[in-house]
């Protein structure tokens, strides 16, 4: 690499969505990952570094090097109305590719777009007006994978047509942007944002890559989760003193459980929709190769938040009062759709709308325990892989922490673009993140904390010590180095750092907004994030009797 002169790289970010910590190769998984494994192996892995718990916020942070609730949206896309969250991304902040777009760089994006509270009518928040030259994919937080609502190209409505499948459409898309941009302006930087539905649910995947995976998990959950444990210790992922976390205490063990076939068959499902998202990323990677690039790209991948253990109650999508966002009423073929899990449905295919729960979101974020939503280590670690053959060394596994909003910290130094002052007539906020770089390249960094805050659900790290807690319960202290599983809560020992962070957590929380729980949940008749017309419940056990339950996902 040219150090007096070094030649702008591409950026490419991958984000995937409610990927587990331990659902690829290199993390620890069973599942087919071939071109995420190898760009580990030729990288960075990162043991520690974070997302936000959920969908939106992840998005609105990774875009902006801020933290959600310094971008208007602190939960999901809907308006809170005066004493809450606007929902929709802040005309105040600026995106990486407005960022990079107004310094020379070109830009696209290919996927779920998810920070707009205007699903229908394009607006300011949306992704051609937010720094994208070129957006294909949808604007909403979920849909079927071969149906899929909100589906649009730039800034028209798109139709799926026969054949076709989200996540290979995806990454088909992306790298034609790729071989586009470079028979156009073969010397002009790229910033290309993949930003892929899988694994979210529902559980759709073509039955030839489902059927490779249904004999491996008729293993079980339990087995599979001490296998994956063993690989990542193995790998020197995580370290050997660190205990597996126990299964959920509301899924029952394996050898216990009814319906195993069909158990093993939403895992099958989920695996497959992992192995093709892999594809997809391999068929970005491959034009970049193609077209000479790949080693002046900087390539960075990781989720929006850990596995998601919503479930579903079971029935016709055209009968439920309340069903899960933008499911469809009858597949492509004329079919209706049967929504939820039970065993009676199958999932995989189009007439099916489903979800894989929380025994097999407890597989996904091994060695760690709780989900989406929470901020203990189960909802807000991610797997982050960096791969840039100019700039960083490869076969490296970094354990130093970091979180969302050092992602534009590291592309702008790494692309050498000024961060802004000024937003259109508007001041921007100052991005909040660091630049990973000095980490990546094996340098000394100093600590720095690192704050959560989902639904209330809130948490600080510094250093080694992380305090958490879960919404209107008391704080837990952990020692991270010691404890990464979080099974010994030592607040009791430290009275004296345990207030210490607390006060920290406050101020970090006046200062980029963070409004309370309760206030949020009284702009609004509905006391949920779920709203009316959409149902999805956050427990194993009572997926076929709830009627509706604070949690679910938009």
């Amino acid at each position: 690499m040219n150090q007096t002169q070094p030649r702008r790289p591409n950026v490419v970010i991958i984000l995937t969505d409610d990927l587990g910590y331990s659902d690829i190769g290199c993390y620890g998984s069973e599942i087919e990952t071939p071109h995420l494994d190898a760009l580990a192996a030729a990288g960075v892995r990162m043991s520690q570094f974070y997302n936000t718990a959920r969908c939106s916020p992840s998005r609105a942070s990774l875009l902006t090097g801020l933290h959600p609730h310094q971008t208007g949206i602190g939960v999901l896309t809907r308006n809170d109305g005066p004493g809450g969250y606007p929902g929709t991304l802040s005309q105040e902040c600026a995106t990486l590719a407005e960022i990079l777009g107004s310094q020379g760089y070109a830009t696209a994006m290919a996927g779920k777009w998810h920070l707009t509270g205007q699903i229908r009518e394009p607006d300011e928040t949306w992704p051609t007006r937010r720094g994208f030259d070129h957006h294909y994919g949808i604007v909403a937080g979920a849909a079927s994978y071969y149906d899929p609502a909100t589906l649009t190209e730039d800034e028209q409505p798109a139709e799926a047509g026969d054949g076709f499948y989200l996540t290979t459409e995806l990454g088909e898309r992306a790298a034609g942007y790729v071989h586009d941009h470079h028979t156009a302006a073969p010397e002009q930087p790229l910033f290309l944002y993949l930003a892929l539905t899988a694994p979210h649910w529902p559980l759709h995947a073509p039955e030839d890559v489902v059927e490779r995976y249904q004999e491996r998990y008729r293993a079980g959950w339990d087995r599979l989760r001490e296998e994956r444990h063993a690989r990542q210790r193995e790998s020197g992922l995580i370290s050997a003193a660190w205990p597996l976390s126990e299964r959920d205490e509301e899924v029952p063990a394996w050898a216990d459980t009814a319906d195993r076939d069909w158990q093993a068959r939403r895992m099958a499902v989920y695996a497959a929709q992992v192995e093709l998202a892999d594809a997809a990323i391999g068929r970005v990677v491959a034009a970049l190769r193609d077209t000479g690039r790949l080693d002046d790209t900087m390539i960075i991948f990781l989720s929006d938040n850990g596995g998601c253990a919503e479930e579903m109650p079971p029935g016709y999508a055209d009968e439920l009062p309340a069903r899960p966002i933008h499911t469809p009423l009858t597949s492509p073929s004329g079919e209706r759709v049967r929504t939820g899990n039970a065993p009676e449905i199958v999932p995989g295919g189009a007439d099916t709308y489903t979800s894989y729960g929380k025994p097999w979101a407890n597989l996904s974020n091994t060695p760690f325990r709780e989900y989406k939503h929470w901020v203990h280590e189960g909802g807000i670690a991610t797997p982050l892989i960096a791969h840039w053959p100019a700039g960083l060394s490869g076969g490296v596994t970094v354990h130093d922490p970091y979180q969302l909003p050092d992602v534009l910290a590291t592309v702008l130094e790494a692309t050498g673009a000024e961060y802004p002052e000024r937003r259109d007539d508007h001041p921007v906020p100052p991005a909040e993140g660091t630049s990973m770089l000095p980490s990546w390249r094996g340098g000394t960094v100093d600590d720095h904390e690192l704050f959560w805050e989902h639904e209330g659900n809130s948490a600080v790290r510094r250093g080694r010590w992380k305090l958490v807690r879960k919404h209107a319960r008391p704080w837990e202290l952990y020692d991270l180095d010691a404890d990464r599983t979080e099974l010994n809560d030592v607040a009791a020992d430290h009275p004296d750092l345990v207030q210490e962070l607390i006060t920290a957590y406050q101020a970090w929380a006046d200062r980029c907004g963070v409004l309370p729980r309760e206030q949020v949940l009284a702009t609004h008749d509905d006391p949920g994030p779920t709203g009316r017309t959409h149902l999805v419940v956050n427990s194993y056990r009572s997926a076929r009797v709830a009627a509706s339950v604070d949690g679910g996902t938009r």
